[in-house]
């Protein structure tokens, strides 16, 4: 993208955020899909949790991680979390390490990748190529239930629970930006 085009977007977005009062958003004709989102759809769910942090009288603000997701095996979650500033900056960070902790192997992420796209016991995780023994294997599946990204559901069989699977998906995202 040359310079000018990126200054002019930089320049739309800027104008988009300083408005006071969003436009409402256009809805396409009835039987068409709608496009992508306008910058004012995009911002939306960051309006909701600034009304909804006024209305706590949350002045140190918050942050909210939602999300709708389908996975390959057809299972479908929705979550959504809000969390207020001052009680994340005053939590006691160190309990988290082991959380954080069992994420910080790519074996480990690879497993949960894996098993969210359908594969569950460590048989079928054993086949896979470049994943280490099946004794390595279930010391990185115990790392991962240890910490909770991973339940056993039975006949040894693994899956990611609900509760997990969008805050994780959500580490990974803030990882990659």
């Amino acid at each position: 993208m040359e310079l000018e085009e990126r200054v002019a977007e930089l320049e739309r977005r800027l104008a988009a955020l300083e408005r006071t009062e969003p436009e409402a958003p256009s809805r396409p004709p009835r039987g068409e899909r709608p496009g992508p989102p306008t910058v004012d759809d995009t911002f939306r769910p960051l309006q909701q949790l600034e009304e909804q942090l006024t209305e706590l009288g949350a002045p140190g603000g918050g942050v909210t991680y939602t999300g709708s997701v389908r996975l390959p095996t057809e299972e479908h979650y929705r979550w959504q979390f809000t969390e207020l500033t001052d009680g994340l900056l005053d939590a006691d960070w160190p309990v988290t390490a082991d959380c954080f902790a069992a994420l910080g192997h790519a074996v480990r992420l690879r497993l949960l990748r894996e098993i969210l796209g359908g594969l569950r016991t460590a048989a079928e995780l054993a086949a896979l190529d470049d994943i280490g023994t099946t004794g390595q294997i279930y010391h990185h599946l115990r790392q991962l239930t240890g910490a909770g990204w991973l339940q056993t559901t039975g006949r040894g069989r693994y899956e990611v629970p609900g509760a997990r699977v969008v805050p994780l998906l959500v580490m990974l995202s803030a990882a990659r930006n």
